[in-house]
């Protein structure tokens, strides 16, 4: 096996994207993924616990920073551009006719590479046979970071944040030469503040069908094998996958955070090397291996939210092609069989949230949802009497409600929630609607105050087992602040119990396998490094603030000597009574040190919100051992669009 720290890949514009390449003894396949976190600082760990091992099983990797991004040359624009998405294509043609690769390319990836692997994929370049898509999504609109069920998501502004400070770091000084500070300088100047583009698609629009292969599945030919984490929010695509791409697609969920499998908490992790060689040997090489099952799953059981260093469970295979549901009626403090009745009147505090955990579970265990008692407690609960036998929840579960709402525009939240005998509740499953998104996401419209209809919300995919002795519960409200960002008012929901029901669904399993993975990232001398998450209360101002503090601590590249630092710090603020006190605050920073030369990047997001607006503001600022050497303020305000 070979590695080359820097290649350099041509464009057919004459920009050339940066990559470092991983040879096989032999010519053979060739594995992409392309990517704008850094491959010499921020995923050189990650993907050292890859490429390697997949070059010695015969496998080539080539690992790409994004146009813009890293040490490539050029501009970055959006996410799943366009130009990103051509410029890949033109990679896989280049890595294609190379006398190392056999011709075959696969493309795999989390997140980011997840994404654009699935996007190029619906392109059919000629030389791409397979993927695998990690923490993706099929639907850029409904299963993304920006939105859940048509309701804008709090995580949105540190995300927009993030990739401000992430696309403003500087080339590395050690690949691209004496120029890196005008290359650096160049790329600050084009930055693009992705808040506004973003928050200003607040309906399911081209801007979110670009780049959504539920569009037309039927564009997907290359195999796809989907992974995604129970503990993360993209658990939800290799669902939708499978029943978008059918036999094209396989799929396994474990109980991970969105990390690779094989490093990823909580356990068990999974040999994600050897699924890989597996996946890319049949589809790229001819390998003779044994047909994976339609889905592997992880069916957790008895999960304690204050202890997920490894969930208790089992393997499970299933086909997704049979099953059938069990109903619970709706009765006031119930869920029972057969019929329910009554009525319930839903308005919740507006700090109803604060044990919501992260929908990008990036921080590992400390961004995952705590006990929710107290958020159920500020919601209306209906639940089983202590359960007799086990209750397994396999599927996509479903509230069907009739819900009137005092307001034009308003959010209802629903949870599902095992319930120990002491009383602790761990969140199973979400499900979120924006009632103005009730009929669908391309035509939103508004409710009529008072006037009931009936709705229907989807909650999170899950593999669960609720224990004997344990109580399932469903929780109700309005609000799940910050993970979803209420709406201009409080509102009251009154929901008739009698023609509302919850539809479990239960899917014929067999127990299987999927061979256990241990964390093979290399060690990078590390100094300090933190993960925080506080709730403030201000006695007699009825203000609750949700403080996030973050660092991977100061690393060192052992292999390039690069020294870098990623800083995290989100504040968000609600006060009761006052939707319209919402503030936001996002601070990512970015250090890095080349030979005795510090550069620090800081990037800031602020959100406030009016009647009829989003206020957004957005900063970049660049220093040089001290000194700043770039700055450059965004702000807008958006029009609340049925939100």
């Amino acid at each position: 096996m070979e590695s080359l720290e820097t290649i350099w890949i041509p464009l057919p514009c004459g920009t050339r994207l940066a990559a470092r390449l991983w040879l096989p003894d032999a010519p053979g396949p060739a594995i992409l993924e392309a990517l704008p976190y850094r491959r010499r600082d921020v995923t050189s760990a990650r993907d050292a616990s890859v490429y390697p091992a997949l070059a010695e099983r015969g496998f080539a990797g080539v690992r790409v920073d994004l146009r813009g991004t890293g040490d490539s040359e050029g501009t970055f624009d959006d996410e799943y551009s366009e130009t990103e998405l051509s410029d890949i294509e033109a990679v896989i043609a280049w890595i294609a006719s190379q006398p190392w690769c056999s011709g075959k390319v696969g493309m795999m990836g989390i997140s980011w590479g997840g994404f654009n692997s699935l996007q190029v994929a619906s392109r059919r370049p000629e030389a791409l046979g397979a993927v695998i898509s990690i923490a993706s999504t099929v639907d850029r609109f409904a299963d993304d970071i920006h939105t859940k069920g048509g309701a804008q998501m709090g995580t949105h502004l540190y995300w927009a944040t993030q990739m401000l400070g992430r696309a403003a770091l500087p080339p590395d000084a050690a690949v691209v030469g004496p120029d890196w500070r005008d290359r650096w300088l160049a790329r600050l100047e084009a930055l693009p503040a992705l808040a506004f583009t973003w928050m200003g698609h607040q309906q399911r629009d081209d801007y979110w069908r670009h780049g959504s292969i539920c569009e037309d599945f039927g564009a997907v030919e290359a195999p796809a094998l989907m992974i995604a984490g129970w503990a993360d929010g993209y658990r939800n695509t290799p669902w939708a996958a499978r029943e978008g791409l059918g036999d094209k697609a396989r799929s396994i969920t474990g109980p991970w955070v969105h990390l690779y499998p094989h490093f990823a908490t909580p356990g068990p992790r999974m040999d994600y090397v050897g699924a890989a060689e597996a996946w890319f040997g049949q589809h790229l090489r001819g390998d003779n291996v044994r047909d994976l099952p339609a889905h592997r799953l992880w069916l957790s059981e008895g999960v304690r939210p204050d202890q997920r260093d490894r969930e208790p469970g089992q393997w499970i295979s299933i086909d997704q092609s049979g099953g059938s549901e069990q109903l619970f009626g709706l009765a006031p403090g119930r869920l029972v069989e057969g019929a329910g009745g009554g009525t319930a009147r839903v308005q919740t505090p507006l700090d109803c949230g604060g044990a919501a955990g992260e929908y990008f579970t990036q921080g590992g265990l400390a961004d995952l949802p705590g006990d929710q008692r107290a958020d159920d407690g500020m919601s209306v609960c209906f639940e089983t009497a202590s359960l007799d036998a086990p209750l397994d929840i396999i599927g996509r579960p479903v509230l069907r409600a009739r819900v009137a709402l005092d307001a034009p525009q308003g959010n209802l939240i629903v949870r599902l929630c095992d319930v120990r005998p002491d009383g602790t509740s761990h969140r199973i499953s979400l499900g979120v609607l924006n009632l103005s998104h009730r009929g669908g996401s391309a035509a939103p419209r508004p409710m009529v105050p008072g006037v009931a209809e009936d709705v229907e919300i989807a909650l999170d995919v899950s593999a669960y087992r609720v224990l004997p002795g344990h109580r399932l519960r469903l929780a109700v409200s309005t609000q799940y602040f910050p993970y979803v960002l209420p709406p201009r008012t409080e509102v009251v929901a009154e929901v008739d119990l009698g023609a509302s029901t919850l539809h479990l669904p239960l899917q014929p399993f067999e127990t299987c396998e999927v061979p256990e993975g241990t964390d093979t990232r290399p060690e990078f001398p590390r100094e300090g490094g933190y993960a925080r998450r506080t709730i403030t209360q201000e006695r007699g101002t009825g203000r609750t603030t949700l403080e996030v503090a973050s660092s991977g601590g100061v690393v060192t590249q052992a292999e390039n000597g690069m020294v870098f630092e990623d800083v995290r710090l989100s504040r968000v603020g609600i006060t009761r009574g006052d939707p319209l006190s919402l503030e936001a605050e996002e601070l990512c920073s970015g250090r890095r040190v080349r030979d005795g030369v510090e550069t620090l990047v800081e990037a800031r997001g602020r959100l406030r919100a009016t009647a009829t607006h989003w206020v957004v503001t957005a900063r970049i600022e660049a220093f040089e051992d001290g000194e700043k050497v770039f700055e450059r303020n965004w702000a807008q305000e958006i029009p609340r669009d049925h939100v």
